[in-house]
């Protein structure tokens, strides 16, 4: 059996899969989450074949965690060597362009050396990999990256117009993130759509805290939003994505912030929460907008416009788009966002059915346009686990 684990800045989610004995495919034998790491009520979720467990605890980090959990999968699997495999997402892997890869010194050494681009995680990651090689001794322990689907980017796309020896002596670069979902609902947009020509071109819109698009051609993305770290591109619940460097000069010498100052500015207080000033959740912004707060829904419409910039550049890279796709915490459950983005679209062939959209939320999967857009719009929930043990079953057998 594989556990697929995903050690966040302050949660762990895992999911443990067993290969069906007939066919391909996998059938899910226990999952769970524990969140608000750290804190003093972590909340614990599991269930697998014997029941459920949802309860408040203490957990400390994720080594801490990892013992709670660990009892739980072992017994799901039938034994400790049950778990042949760890799949564990790791956000940042730089230039790795393998979907996954096994675990050795020199691939932990890559993931510590990315620790600076990705500081939430990456070091969450490495925590996750350690417990994990503790609690399942015998198991493979396994990298799928974030970055890893971006890797077929060409240059035009990847590279900064700076100095070069920047790119080349230190590897600053656009790497692009949120690439196991991106890749995830490309392909499953394909597999729905069936589409009986080349090129596929879609447009995959992953909205949630973070945020993130993919231009995507027969499979291969041609460019992404999210760039040397996960601070660049689209409007995100606490981070202002594109904005002028200039900014950061201006902040340090005019407002006497620091550059620590800073950097918490452009990661904790921007985005969302820094232009309503209120919240950095789209349900609270969108009631808020509804009771006349002007900021809230200047919050809202900054958040759609980005997106729509985004369309119109990344159907300009594809020479067109077949299919247009909505995916993650905001992009599965708003309607009203989904509606804004499509707005004033339609002379590019981009046309909403209202009652379809207004249906599609709580992790449903469909089609959101009209029967007779030239544009296909999808609503696709992300699944990166299911897309995590498909790519470490290939590299385990």
């Amino acid at each position: 059996m594989i556990l697929v684990l995903n050690c966040g800045s302050t949660s762990i989610k895992y999911k443990l899969f067993s290969p069906k004995d007939q066919g391909e495919g996998f059938s899910l034998k226990a999952r769970g989450y524990i969140d608000r790491l750290g804190s003093p009520r972590a909340r614990f979720y599991h269930v697998d074949g014997e029941g459920e467990i949802d309860r408040d605890l203490q957990v400390k980090d994720h080594t801490d965690g990892l013992k709670t959990i660990s009892p739980l999968i072992i017994q799901s699997a039938g034994g400790v060597e049950g778990v042949t495999g760890v799949s564990h997402r790791v956000v940042h892997g730089g230039d790795i362009k393998e979907g996954a890869v096994v675990i050795d010194n020199s691939v932990l050494e890559k993931i510590k050396d990315y620790t600076p681009l990705a500081p939430l995680h990456n070091p969450a990651n490495l925590e996750g990999i350690e417990a994990a090689s503790k609690y399942f001794p015998g198991a493979v322990q396994v990298a799928v990256f974030d970055t890893a689907f971006h890797q077929t980017m060409p240059p035009a796309a990847y590279i900064y117009a700076l100095p070069f020896y920047l790119y080349k002596k230190h590897g600053i670069r656009r790497y692009g993130f949120h690439g196991i979902s991106h890749g995830y609902v490309s392909q499953r947009a394909r597999e729905l759509l069936k589409p009986q020509s080349t090129p596929f071109r879609v447009i995959t819109c992953h909205l949630g805290a973070g945020c993130s698009m993919a231009a995507v051609k027969d499979g291969r993305c041609l460019d992404t939003s999210m760039g040397f770290t996960p601070l660049e591109g689209l409007v995100m619940a606490t981070r202002p994505g594109d904005i002028d460097p200039s900014i950061i000069y201006y902040l340090k010498e005019q407002l006497g912030m620091s550059l620590e100052e800073i950097y918490r500015l452009l990661n904790e207080s921007s985005g969302l929460l820094g232009i309503s000033g209120t919240s950095k959740d789209i349900r609270d912004l969108q009631k808020e907008a509804e009771e006349g707060r002007s900021n809230s829904a200047l919050a809202l419409e900054i958040f759609s416009y980005r997106v729509k910039k985004y369309i119109g550049a990344y159907g300009a890279v594809l020479g067109g788009m077949d299919a247009l796709v909505f995916t993650a915490g905001i992009g599965e459950n708003s309607p009203g966002v989904r509606r804004s983005i499509c707005q004033d679209l339609e002379f590019w062939g981009i046309h909403l059915e209202e009652k379809r959209n207004s249906c599609m939320l709580g992790g449903k999967e469909g089609l959101i346009s009209r029967e007779d857009s030239p544009v296909q719009i999808l609503v696709i929930p992300t699944d990166e686990e299911k897309a995590m043990v498909l790519e470490s079953w290939k590299l385990l057998k």
